[in-house]
């Protein structure tokens, strides 16, 4: 019974990250209550886990990207003589450099996430005991790199 209530709740987390559902329409489909279901993605910070996946390390880059041209245009600005960054300006431009070298470099759980989702959603079409089966392995894999991530 109590792996029948954990499939339940990966697969309401599956149809919460990965679909457009309510909660009630959720709360229909693995056979639960709105309330279980809104208790989950409150525990679980599902809430959270979804809004990071649609923000991609690419938006962020980009954002960085326009923030270090901003900051090179107000220098290009100046009088000639005068065209240099400000200690503030130099250490802005090197934490965003530091950053965006970081995330292209860095394969962050948001990725990883992303991928798995995509293959749980094929994974299912074939094997639903299988996609239950390999969401409950890549839940605790996602738990165990965030927990190295710290």
């Amino acid at each position: 019974m109590a792996k029948d209530k954990f499939d339940k709740k990966g697969i309401a987390k599956s149809l919460y990250l990965d679909g457009n559902y309510t909660q009630e329409e959720i709360a229909d489909k693995v056979g639960t209550t709105r309330q279980t279901i809104s208790r989950w993605i409150k525990d679980g910070g599902w809430e959270e886990l979804k809004a990071s996946l649609t923000v991609t390390p690419a938006q962020i880059i980009a954002q960085f990207q326009h923030q270090i041209t901003e900051i090179n245009r107000n220098i290009n600005a100046r009088e000639e003589g005068k065209r240099f960054a400000t200690p503030a300006e130099a250490d802005a431009l090197a934490k965003l450099a530091g950053a965006i070298k970081k995330l292209e470099n860095d394969v962050g759980i948001t990725d990883c996430v992303g991928v798995g989702m995509r293959f749980l959603t094929w994974l299912r079409q074939f094997d639903v005991e299988k996609a239950i089966e390999y969401n409950n392995l890549f839940d605790a894999f996602i738990k165990d790199i965030a927990g190295q991530k710290r």
